[in-house]
């Protein structure tokens, strides 16, 4: 008995498994098809809008930490979980991001086929008639009278100037082609690249950007230099920006003017400023402007607005043994109307008052309290009228003790540490109202005296190099909408055929591409226009004798 072996079939063995591969092809195919379609492009739009709404209702960390820190401490259990999902720094957010991109990527893929598309549709001829016209939307018959053909075809392309038109011969009939309205899917391309440029601008300017914001003490204070990010009160930097390479500008505010109306009503803020800059900062020339609301200094690249102003008390401090301590510094702005604002001052003894380092600790002086720019009591209680400074004066509560400078712990510029007169380490001492140039005497004999206010601006420095080409995408994007709104494509088919008795059978019929609004008016206008062009056609022997004479 002869026994053999099964031989393996060497052809499924050399045979690579192409199926996954194909399956995976396919995937990927199939995923690259989905996503840059433009129904998942507009969907991807829709979301980007959406992901963008808690940016607008939650305080956002970019903006100002402070205030997230306060919403969590407010929502101690929904507070952690938000920050956990970025919703406190949602345009650097991993979700935000992810849409952002995604879009991008669709909009390319949707748009560059479309785009090679375009350029061949402008390319190709008119397509020739459909066999039977009268089964169009749009259509017309008639026997003109005409005794050449030619010379009606002559006349129906002279009334068809700005058509893509081309002429064809079928026998004894001839056959005009035309189509207009190219212009329309011109502009949607246009629109939609403009959508995809502005994302690509919007990104390079949050890559390459920053914005600063500085409170200047107007009449002589002391202004600032761009010299880094430390010389801002509050500084935002874009991805790329280390603080190094800021443009250098230094800015002095000599005075600032706000005109009201006798309700208090603001009508105009304006600063006349002094900047340095380029070789200006080895010169020491300073070179004056007047700053408005909405006309920044534009200078290097950076743009210098005027964001807001407010008031800044100036208090002068003389201790037990003469020596003085004169401050001034911003208060902020709690009524926006008339200006009642709410501040405080530290003040630390001067060196050989107190020689013992902890009774100089001991003995610092710390201010607390409103300033009305226009003076308005009730009893005891102050407020403001007016938001011009017409009366100021002030309610402060004078404190001894420890402020809280020499612990290294960042307190508010606004108020004083809670924690220390909590702690009984910084004793309220009095309580008094205070006009300009009235002062109050401690029980240490320490003199606390009010002197009167300047007026503060807040500047904000910006520099976004990508500024200008959103301004030029916008405007692009504007223009394409406009045109693809505007423009319609229209398809006009023309077919002139020798009729009896010395006329010209003309059919015509129209097809619209896009908008079937107005259409059935522009095609009647058309075909008695072209009708009456027919009807005047010279024949064409004719019209080569007129020539030659």
């Amino acid at each position: 008995m002869v026994t053999t072996t099964p031989r393996e079939d060497t052809n499924s063995r050399n045979t690579p498994p192409t199926r996954p591969i194909t399956r995976l092809l396919a995937l990927v195919r199939n995923t690259w098809r989905t996503l840059t379609s433009m129904g998942t492009a507009l969907v991807l739009l829709f979301l980007l809008a959406l992901a963008a709404i808690p940016g607008a209702l939650l305080p956002q960390r970019s903006l100002n930490e402070s205030k997230v820190a306060e919403y969590i401490a407010e929502h101690p259990t929904l507070g952690p979980w938000l920050d956990r999902v970025q919703a406190f720094d949602v345009f650097s957010s991993f979700w935000f991001t992810s849409i952002y991109v995604l879009l991008f990527v669709s909009l390319v893929g949707c748009l560059t086929p479309r785009l090679f598309e375009h350029f061949r549709s402008l390319r190709a001829t008119p397509v020739p008639a459909p066999r039977n016209l009268s089964r169009l939307p749009k259509h017309h018959s008639a026997d003109v009278p005409c005794a050449d053909v030619d010379a009606a075809a002559t006349a129906v392309d002279g009334q068809l100037r700005g058509w893509r038109r081309t002429t064809r011969r079928d026998g004894e009939a001839t056959e005009i082609s035309a189509e207009k309205g190219y212009l329309r899917e011109f502009g949607n391309i246009v629109f939609h690249f403009s959508l995809l440029g502005l994302l690509v601008a919007i990104a390079a300017g949050k890559l390459f950007s920053y914005e600063g914001n500085v409170i200047v003490i107007a009449n002589g204070g002391p202004g600032f230099c761009t010299a880094s990010p430390a010389a801002f009160d509050s500084f935002r930097a874009g991805n790329t920006v280390d603080g190094t390479s800021l443009y250098p500008m230094c800015i002095q505010v000599d005075d600032f003017d706000a005109t009201y109306l006798d309700n208090g009503q603001a009508v105009g803020f304006q600063a006349n400023i002094r900047y340095q800059a380029d070789d200006d900062l080895t010169t020491g020339t300073w070179q004056p402007y007047l700053l408005k609301v909405n006309e920044p200094l534009r200078v290097g690249g950076d743009r210098v607005y005027l964001q807001g102003h407010g008031y800044a008390p100036t208090f002068t401090v003389t201790f037990p043994d003469g020596q003085t301590r004169t401050q001034t510094l911003q208060w902020r702005p709690d009524d926006q109307f008339t200006f009642l604002s709410s501040g405080a001052m530290r003040f630390d003894p001067p060196a050989g008052t107190y020689p013992d380092e902890d009774e100089r600790r001991d003995n610092q002086i710390a201010i607390q309290g409103l300033f009305a720019p226009t003076a308005l009591l009730h009893g005891a209680l102050l407020s403001s009228r007016f938001p011009e400074m017409q009366d100021p004066a002030v309610a402060i509560d004078i404190y001894k003790g420890d402020t809280g400078l020499d612990t290294g712990r960042p307190q508010s510029v606004f108020s004083l540490d809670e924690r220390m007169i909590g702690q009984g380490r910084l004793e309220k001492m009095a309580r008094v109202n205070l006009k300009v140039g009235e002062d109050t005497r401690l029980a240490d004999g320490t003199v606390v005296r009010f002197d009167g206010a300047e007026q503060f601006v807040n500047l904000q420095v910006s520099h976004d190099p990508a500024q200008i080409w959103v301004l030029v995408f916008s405007m692009t994007m504007m223009g394409g909408l406009l045109v693809s709104l505007i423009v319609r494509r229209r398809r006009v088919w023309v077919r002139l055929t020798p009729g009896p008795a010395g006329t010209v059978n003309v059919e015509l019929g129209g097809l619209a591409r896009t908008d079937n609004s107005g259409w059935g008016d522009e095609f009647e206008r058309l075909t008695e226009r072209l009708l009456t062009a027919v009807e005047s056609a010279t024949p064409a022997e004719k019209a080569k004798k007129a020539d030659h004479s």
